[in-house]
């Protein structure tokens, strides 16, 4: 009787709990899920789109271009050359064991005869040959990091070209985007009003085909977009795929505040090419020296220890051996680097109007540009915005016809993508003039 009372119990204690876990298997559910869910979340967040602004483009671009990666280590280069042209002459060590008399004398004795000879000669350079070498290895080192900064700048142009065609796309598929969504509304309002019969279906029908022109322009958009996406990702070597990536930058035009007088100032003093020249002229002064310098004779001193057999002995001496220039006085070396003076000279000169000219040119390009965008910010934006409400506006009321409506839908979007196309002609120009001065003066 107690095993089956016992028995009894526990069978109703499992139908208890069997039924509590039915009551509450959602629940549990939702528990043991919650985990999963925050880890997708997790990655996700991950996962998201890496959006970079212009600097963090900028160094993203620096550490991993190539190019760039390889002209650092030009620059290693003519470092390591300056340690070689620092060196100083090594000394000569002669050994000799001389006279031995194997066929003469007493052939039991060969070396008895024979005595040990050796002798140290170094070759001391005049005239700073030493220093010039390295003055000039020096310079040349100084030339790879002006010729590292220019490639650097031509780079850094073709990066930013990219980077405001992504900016462009963007803006455009967003004015496409606001375009469609403000064109559905007014389909909406005419579907409405050709339920009341205020309109025919004909004139519905016309109304919506026009959305035809959106969508398109939406779709062409997209693709410049992921087009100019992909071009941004291959200056920068990163595989990330194209849809885990974007930028962010104003897309705007600022007045510029400075004048075209310190435009060109800035660009001689900072243009790395014309520094480049410029170095090279120092370098080849400094060639002229050595070759000047190397023009001269160096001594070459000599000490020397023998040890013969009696009654000589051992000895010392020393002698001193200098070349007689008489012939060769380094003559084709001192005229070729003197006229390699005077074409540096003239490439100074020809890379300063270059730079002078490039300046000119892309201000009068950024000028010309401003010209257009300011009435457009100012007024036409806001003028075609407004025509386009009040025509809207009259059309649905009747006060207006079909093709003055859309006639204004057009009007407002050819402005608008004007608008859009001549700010990113205002950054391309603006990247051109930061290119010609030689770093980035407007943003």
């Amino acid at each position: 009787m107690h095993l089956q009372y016992f028995g009894q119990r526990s069978i109703r204690a499992v139908e208890r709990i069997w039924s509590v876990f039915q009551r509450n298997s959602l629940r549990l559910a939702s528990c043991l899920c919650l985990p999963v869910v925050t880890t997708i979340c997790l990655a996700q967040v991950v996962f998201a789109q890496q959006v970079l602004t212009w600097r963090e483009t900028q160094d993203k671009f620096r550490t991993s271009n190539p190019i760039l990666l390889a002209g650092q280590v030009t620059i290693d280069e003519s470092r390591a050359d300056e340690i070689t042209a620092n060196l100083r002459p090594n000394p000569n060590l002669n050994l000799a064991w001389d006279q031995f008399t194997p066929f003469t004398g007493n052939p039991y004795r060969p070396i008895s005869q024979s005595y040990l000879l050796g002798s140290l000669d170094y070759l001391h350079e005049r005239e700073h040959k030493r220093e010039l070498r390295l003055a000039s290895a020096q310079k040349a080192t100084a030339i790879s990091a002006s010729a590292q900064s220019d490639l650097e700048r031509s780079l850094m142009f073709n990066l930013r070209d990219a980077f405001v065609r992504v900016l462009l796309a963007k803006a455009v598929r967003q004015m496409a985007r606001a375009n469609l969504d403000y064109y559905d509304q007014e389909i909406a309002i005419s579907q409405s009003r050709l339920k009341a019969g205020d309109i025919s279906t004909v004139d519905f029908q016309r109304v919506e085909l026009q959305r035809v022109q959106f969508e398109s322009d939406l779709a062409t958009a997209e693709v410049n977009l992921r087009t100019a996406k992909i071009d941004l990702l291959t200056l920068l070597r990163d595989p990330v795929p194209v849809d885990q990536f974007d930028v962010s930058e104003a897309f705007d035009f600022r007045e510029p505040v400075i004048a075209l007088d310190d435009l060109r100032k800035l660009a001689i003093n900072s243009r790395p090419d014309l520094e480049e020249a410029e170095q090279s002229l120092e370098k080849a002064r400094t060639d002229h020296r050595l070759a000047i310098a190397n023009g001269s004779s160096d001594p070459t001193f000599s000490v020397d220890v023998s040890h013969q057999p009696a009654p000589l002995n051992t000895y010392v001496g020393v002698s001193v051996s200098i070349p007689l220039r008489i012939f060769d006085r380094n003559q084709g070396e001192k005229l070729h680097t003197l006229l390699d003076i005077q074409r540096n000279e003239k490439l100074v000169d020809a890379t300063e109007l270059t730079a002078l000219h490039d300046v000119d040119s892309a201000y009068a390009a950024l000028e010309s540009t401003l010209k257009l965008l300011r009435p457009y910010k100012a007024k036409y934006l806001k003028e075609a915005q407004g025509v386009r409400s009040s025509v809207s506006f009259a059309y649905l009321h009747g006060g207006a016809s079909l093709l003055d409506f859309l006639d204004a839908q057009k009007s407002y979007r050819d402005t608008e993508l004007n608008y859009l196309n001549l700010v990113g002609a205002y950054f391309s120009a603006a990247n051109q003039l930061n290119f010609a001065v030689g770093h980035e003066v407007i943003q």
